[in-house]
């Protein structure tokens, strides 16, 4: 039977620091990312089913990734976790909207920490595929599941 990649595209505002970096962006920035999801899979073959010709249902895909990255990421500031002033509670006064993560919040980075939460949500037997994350509009990352 033959296997077919979905992809569906999402939008989302956010900001980051990079911490110890050498370069402009060590200081609070922001990007307009755009994230490319593909899932691949086999369509459903069950004539009694709604779902029939699927290989999953283009709004529950958007309904999981909204849920755990465009929802919790849009507006907010996405901080390394030994960032000074964390435990002063500084940077909850720069943003209402703070994440705070055990990595460099690099769009590689954020790559990775997306495609688990991904994986983690999808219903079997649809998998994920590949991820694009798109930071500016000429620069962005790509995880493949083949690749790791």
């Amino acid at each position: 039977m033959a296997k077919i990649r979905l992809t569906k595209e999402f939008r989302f505002e956010s900001a980051h620091v990079l911490l110890g970096y050498d370069g402009p962006c060590r200081n609070i920035h922001g990007h307009s990312y755009k994230m490319a999801v593909t899932v691949i899979g086999q369509p459903i073959k069950d004539n009694n089913s709604p779902k029939n010709g699927m290989v999953i249902d283009f709004g529950l895909l958007k309904t999981i990734v909204n849920e755990i990255i465009v929802t919790p990421f849009d507006h907010a500031l996405i901080i390394n976790d030994q960032t000074p002033g964390i435990n002063e509670g500084i940077w909850h006064k720069v943003s209402e909207k703070l994440i705070i993560v055990p990595y460099q919040p690099s769009c590689e980075n954020l790559l990775l920490d997306f495609a688990q939460k991904i994986i983690e949500k999808l219903p079997i037997p649809t998998k994920l595929h590949h991820i694009r994350l798109d930071e500016t509009p000429n620069s962005y990352a790509e995880w493949y599941a083949e690749d790791n």
